[in-house]
């Protein structure tokens, strides 16, 4: 089945874990074996490859540089015009991967139509994709985790011009236009101003981190397409990163879809980060079937869940559902919801129709 991913941090790999995304899994992790500098090395699940084998023929891709001030309790950079500087040297390789057929930007509902046409999207809407995908691109929609880099609105504007079309103001931590994850607080007049232009642009606001506060004011001050690329469920593993359930209704009632997670700690409760292992948990997919069951239950239909997996955003193997050795094995998933009692419909819609509808509206249109 068609795959779309909400979430991947592949420039991120590419830049900051030195890895040749172009290459196959086995040889990126062969190439790590002994390095100790990330606690992922040689753990990856990751790859050009590997995402064609899996049929995830569209992603949104991330640029991603947090600006952290001297008493920022995280790493990042030490000033915003470093953090953009980062996510510029980031776009130009997503250009790489352009110029060398890897990969393809969808910037507009008319690419986002030729893409789906290359994997076989028919004229009922339906995707079959080929056997041999294997000179396929990946198509990419380009998305800012974390606002720290955009040193003014008018590079705000400059992204825009470059093909971002999603930003999601906070990371971790307290930002620049908003506050995240772990920390406290609404948006402020930096944070409305963003967002004014943001709607101003269409881009799409993604409430993935924000915090409560944050995330009260953001949907409060924005009328442009909201959704959530990379969030799982409060009411199943309780900690501020996840949503709570008045949270999801809301979403649900902005039309937002929400990508579920495959970060082991926000798919089981009790997880301590660096110390719990996915052999301690039993932890598959079948937790994050939960999750998004649960959504579904809260929404009354399965329209308002996708896949926002975030592998190798920051972990690997180690961290990851116990049958998930490559992001391929996402096409287990489709048993586990028929398992569910899902409609076929309905599970095309989860792995791939409800965020392909979401951008199908939010997008420009455009050839």
């Amino acid at each position: 089945m068609f795959i779309l991913d909400a979430h991947l941090d592949l420039s991120m790999n590419a830049l900051e874990w030195n890895r040749d995304l172009t290459r196959p899994l086995e040889e990126i992790r062969a190439r790590e074996a002994g390095q100790r500098d990330k606690r992922d090395r040689g753990n990856n699940t990751v790859c050009l490859p590997e995402l064609r084998r899996g049929g995830v023929g569209v992603v949104v891709a991330t640029q991603i540089a947090r600006y952290a001030k001297p008493t920022h309790p995280l790493g990042g950079w030490h000033s915003p015009a470093q953090a953009w500087a980062q996510t510029q040297g980031q776009l130009a390789w997503y250009r790489a991967m352009e110029e060398q057929g890897q990969m393809v930007a969808i910037r507009t509902r008319g690419e986002l139509e030729r893409h789906l046409a290359r994997w076989g999207r028919r004229a009922d809407g339906s995707i079959v994709v080929p056997e041999d995908t294997s000179r396929l691109p990946v198509g990419y929609v380009l998305s800012l985790e974390g606002a720290d880099s955009m040193l003014t609105l008018g590079h705000v504007e400059r992204a825009h011009a470059q093909g971002l079309r999603a930003i999601g103001p906070a990371h971790y931590g307290p930002g620049t236009y908003a506050q995240g994850t772990d920390a406290t607080g609404g948006i402020g007049a930096r944070g409305r101003d963003l967002l004014r232009e943001m709607e101003r642009l269409g881009l799409i606001l993604d409430a993935t981190h924000l915090c409560d506060d944050s995330f009260r004011e953001a949907l409060d001050h924005f009328g442009g397409r909201v959704w959530a690329s990379h969030s799982n469920c409060r009411a199943l593993v309780p900690h501020n990163r996840q949503f709570a359930d008045d949270q999801i209704r809301e979403l649900i009632a902005r039309g937002a879809v929400i990508g579920g997670a495959l970060d082991a700690w926000m798919m089981v409760p009790g997880w301590v980060k660096y110390t719990t292992r996915a052999e301690d948990t039993g932890v598959g997919l079948r937790h994050l079937v939960d999750h998004m069951d649960h959504i579904c239950q809260l929404a009354g239909n399965a329209r308002h869940v996708g896949l926002g997996t975030d592998l190798d955003g920051g972990f690997g193997r180690e961290q990851s559902p116990l049958d998930v050795d490559s992001i391929a094995d996402l096409q287990k998933l489709p048993g586990l919801f028929r398992a569910r009692g899902y409609s076929e419909a309905d599970i095309a819609g989860i792995l791939h129709g409800n965020f392909l509808r979401f951008l199908s509206e939010a997008l420009p249109r455009g050839e």
